[in-house]
């Protein structure tokens, strides 16, 4: 996405009130609607002729569901980001949406304001799952056997341990380098280095990957 051109979404729900209702946040925003599916196998196929910068996306939807749309989506077309929003707060959702490779996580009821906010927030890059879902799904994670996660972390340095840390807390490139007293642009370095040297797609499954191996532990400071 070059300066100053507004950023290109692809709204998807089996409901035509629901899409009317975030093309309609979403252009107040100042965002362009490319856009809009019914269900999940127009997604993929508008998603690959419109290539939007991000996709919001229902779970539940006839046809193809929400969590193998995404998975197809970013399998296609790495560089789209994948929002989903749905209803439903249920940790399966949560954990299928980030396994699939979803860059944000929100359930429908948020306010306009933050809805525009959200897509911002995946399109530069980051992680974005809603407060209460963020603590169901990082306990889920938590819980899973860390042997192998342990592993995957041997090669990590000390100070790419604290950068990780702090992106599994859920702070910014900013922030992080002021905690650590770095740059920004340092920041974000370690932060690549770190998804090519784990493997890992995005700063979502950084912070799964952190809680998963014990690096991170819910609810401690």
């Amino acid at each position: 996405m070059s300066a100053g051109v507004p950023l290109r979404v692809l709204v998807v729900d089996d409901q035509e009130l629901v899409r009317a209702g975030f093309r309609m946040i979403l252009e107040r925003g100042g965002l362009d609607v490319v856009g809009e599916a019914a269900d999940g196998l127009a997604a993929v196929e508008l998603a690959g002729s419109l290539a939007p910068d991000v996709v919001l996306m229902d779970i539940r939807m006839p046809v193809l569901d929400g969590i193998e749309a995404t998975r197809r989506i970013v399998t296609a077309r790495p560089e789209t980001r994948v929002v989903v929003l749905t209803t439903f707060d249920l940790d399966e959702h949560v954990l299928a949406a980030v396994d699939a490779g979803a860059n944000g996580f929100l359930l429908k009821d948020l306010p306009p304001g933050d809805l525009v906010h959200a897509v911002g927030v995946v399109a530069r890059g980051d992680a974005l799952l809603a407060p209460a879902l963020t603590r169901r799904l990082l306990e889920q994670h938590a819980a899973r056997p860390r042997v192998e996660a342990r592993e995957r972390l041997a090669g990590v340095t000390d100070r790419e341990a604290e950068v990780m840390r702090l992106v599994a807390s859920g702070l910014s490139n900013a922030e992080i380098g002021r905690s650590l007293f770095l740059s920004e642009a340092t920041v974000k370095t370690y932060v690549s280095r770190l998804l090519t040297k784990l493997g890992v797609r995005d700063r979502v499954q950084l912070t799964v990957l952190a809680y998963e191996s014990g690096m991170v532990v819910p609810g401690a400071r």
